[in-house]
């Protein structure tokens, strides 16, 4: 940031500090947003040899642009990587010259590069089956064990994302049958928690050596402290290794599955949605899986006008 100029410095700050109060971004999200747009200002100051104002910012061509981009290609950045990079630059830039009056054109108008989407792959109905039990079967330690169980559980079976299973409290138990989920950028969903799961975390609750305040985390590494997602990362490697499944069976992936298990046994996609936590819908659409003939299925037996005879 040592080639912005004050104004733009604080502008930043600025535009942070919306994102947060009135967008509700996570804190991890503003981090990369910070991370993304500084290293492109640091960039272009550099490249430009000057302070970077308002007035210089304005001033940036589609070969400013171009050369930001290859820079970043040449550091090893993906695709991906940097279109997100890139929308957060948009963003910013967008904002800062509504709020002083310039035209930012050519860096509004700078293409994102193209990349294929990763769609989710969710195990089959069999496959989740043999991870929940083949999981439970990793640990020496039984409470270990039924710890591993529990959150693999509330993954698959109430949806969860492994942030939000590992961030309950004690606050949050006994669970019953809803259970109060705090998503990314702050929104709040309820979800329906089945037998299996509430199961699951009571034996795991009996077995646990450790005490649980209201405010503390519930689910414990084995020396007592916040259990980590990588942890439960390295239990599904172990337990998909000897299952013979995929890479892709993470725990994200039980995550997909519950969300396509839910779509193949009838549910409707606005209420996966809901369960899930999405914004968007087409989101929703990649998580499980559907394509356009079970989308239609949908549709013709949910839309009123779909089964109106004509």
């Amino acid at each position: 940031m040592s080639h912005a100029s004050p104004g733009v410095t604080q502008a930043m700050a600025d535009w942070l500090d919306r994102q947060s109060a009135l967008k509700g971004a996570a804190d991890n999200t503003i981090a990369a947003y910070r991370h993304d747009v500084a290293g492109f200002l640091g960039f272009v100051g550099q490249h430009m040899g000057q302070a970077l104002g308002t007035t210089a910012l304005g001033g940036l061509q589609t070969s400013d642009m171009r050369a930001w981009m290859a820079h970043e290609r040449a550091q090893g950045i993906g695709p991906r990587s940097l279109a997100r990079k890139l929308s957060a630059v948009k963003s910013f830039i967008r904002w800062l010259a509504e709020r002083e009056g310039f035209e930012p054109t050519a860096i509004l108008a700078t293409r994102s590069p193209k990349f294929q989407k990763k769609l989710p792959r969710p195990l089959a109905v069999d496959a989740a089956r043999a991870m929940l039990d083949r999981v439970e079967l990793q640990a020496p330690a039984p409470w270990v064990a039924a710890r591993d169980l529990a959150v693999v559980t509330l993954l698959y079976g109430c949806g969860l994302r492994i942030s939000e299973a590992l961030s309950l409290r004690g606050a949050d138990l006994p669970l019953g049958d809803m259970l109060r989920v705090l998503g990314k950028g702050g929104k709040e969903r309820l979800v329906p928690v089945l037998p299996a799961a509430q199961q699951a975390m009571a034996q795991y609750l009996r077995l646990l050596p450790h005490p649980i305040a209201a405010d503390g985390a519930v689910f414990r590494g084995v020396r007592g402290g916040p259990l980590g997602p990588r942890a439960i990362q390295k239990v599904m490697e172990q337990a998909r290794m000897q299952l013979g499944l995929p890479a892709t069976a993470t725990p994200h992936a039980m995550r997909h599955s519950f969300a396509t298990h839910l779509l193949d046994a009838g549910g409707d996609l606005r209420a996966i949605q809901e369960l899930l936590g999405h914004a968007s819908l087409s989101t929703t659409q990649a998580y499980t899986a559907v394509d356009t003939a079970r989308l239609l299925q949908v549709y013709e037996a949910t839309h009123p006008r779909a089964r109106d005879s004509f």
